[in-house]
């Protein structure tokens, strides 16, 4: 059975997940936002997305664009745990996933180190 869970509990769940983020990978996200949406209409079990140009595909002409954005679906991640703490450890490993594609790091490679 899916957890139940009001927006703001999420919501203070997923500060919470980038709070334990290592100080320098924090300081080092440039031009991106965090914002945790009810679910991709595109793709509903969709836990997580990341838009943007990577750090490492940005070159000397980028500026002036808006941010890259993180969204995190909060209807399947709720759906996809029995309780409250798998909500708080999928809620983690989807931030630190969708970050990880914001520093480049592909899917692939996301696998091989446990964050897939």
């Amino acid at each position: 059975m899916p957890v139940r869970m009001s927006d703001e509990h999420f919501d203070n769940l997923v500060g919470d997940a980038l709070d334990q983020l290592p100080e320098q990978f924090a300081a080092a996200m440039d031009n991106v936002v965090v914002l945790v949406e009810d679910h991709n209409e595109e793709e509903p079990d969709l836990l997580g997305l990341y838009h943007g140009i990577a750090l490492t595909e940005r070159g000397p002409d980028y500026g002036g664009v808006l941010p890259d954005r993180i969204s995190l679906y909060r209807e399947p991640i709720l759906a996809s745990c029995e309780t409250e703490e798998e909500v708080v450890e999928e809620v983690l490993i989807t931030v630190v996933h969708e970050i990880a594609h914001h520093f480049g790091i592909d899917d692939a490679r996301l696998h091989e180190l446990g964050w897939g």
